[in-house]
């Protein structure tokens, strides 16, 4: 293959990637955007890859037929990091994990994480509940920080806890639905001690039982990201609106699970496209600045 076929194909693969995160990426595309080219390319492989994995363990078939896939991604990983990738995102994330110096073991954490799912419904203390978040979310800050360039070894302790908060509010947000498809992620002794039961959940029933669960839930969210604001000056000037954008649009999408009374059992909670719009402009501004700032 020619120097330039080779080119032509990395670009597309790059491009395949883009378009699986422009389509599937609600939230986190308008912060990706304010990434660097470069960069920001290889934030799309790295999320399009976590896609394919967190498809296979949500979609369709039976249990054995989802972890003879997630063992064939295990194995596409392995190959593709010893230098025969196969298929676009394959491809680019090859690419990537050589370009910025990611190690394998986090890629396959992403895959430990949702295998997780096939197996296990229910969390017994937050012990167990931490250590399914770090998987599947940690482990993407952690191949984040190595995109963005950082000046600490530090900042990994915060990307760690930035992906914790964000999860963690993804399953406040998703409390009725995931319950709705038998998968409880509030830790049982947890719904215990503020005497909710999981019928209750099912059951869509807002009570101050509920509320206190709840409340409970987003003050450790919410610790989580005011713990993680010390990453953003130990990233290099150019990546630091992509992870401020992200702090900031899961921060919103917690204060609005609060402000409408924890009612996640109707309407998805979302932000409008105009608030992610105007953070994506603030966070380009913010960018232009530090960076001539820096230089």
């Amino acid at each position: 293959m020619s120097v330039t076929s080779k080119s032509d194909s990395l670009s597309f693969a790059y491009d395949e990637c883009q378009a699986i995160t422009r389509r599937e990426a609600r939230n986190f595309y308008y912060a990706f955007v304010t990434l660097p080219k470069a960069r920001r390319r290889s934030i799309y492989a790295a999320y399009a890859f976590s896609r394919i994995a967190d498809d296979i363990a949500d979609g369709g078939g039976d249990l054995e037929s989802k972890a003879a896939e997630l063992r064939e991604l295990r194995e596409s990983l392995r190959a593709a990091l010893n230098g025969a990738p196969e298929g676009a995102i394959m491809v680019a994330l090859a690419d990537s994990a050589a370009t910025y110096n990611i190690p394998e073991s986090l890629f396959s954490d992403i895959i430990d994480g949702v295998e997780m799912d096939l197996t296990k419904n229910r969390y017994a203390t937050f012990d167990e509940l931490r250590e399914y978040c770090y998987r599947v979310a940690s482990t993407v800050g952690l191949i984040s920080v190595q995109i963005f360039g950082y000046t600490s070894p530090e900042a990994k302790a915060h990307a760690i806890n930035l992906g914790l908060a964000m999860q963690l509010t993804n399953i406040i947000r998703d409390v009725g639905e995931d319950a709705g498809n038998d998968r409880i992620y509030i830790p049982q002794e947890e719904l215990a001690r503020f005497g909710c039961t999981e019928e209750q959940l099912r059951a869509g029933i807002i009570d101050e039982n509920f509320m206190g669960l709840m409340r409970f839930q987003t003050e450790r969210a919410r610790g989580y990201f005011m713990s993680s604001t010390d990453l953003f000056p130990l990233l290099q000037p150019h990546s630091r609106g992509c992870a401020s954008g992200l702090h900031q649009l899961y921060s919103k999408l917690l204060n609005r699970i609060e402000r409408r009374g924890y009612d996640v059992f109707g309407e998805r909670v979302s932000l409008p496209v105009w608030e992610k719009l105007r953070l994506t402009f603030t966070l380009w501004a913010t960018n232009f600045i530090t960076q001539n700032r820096s230089q």
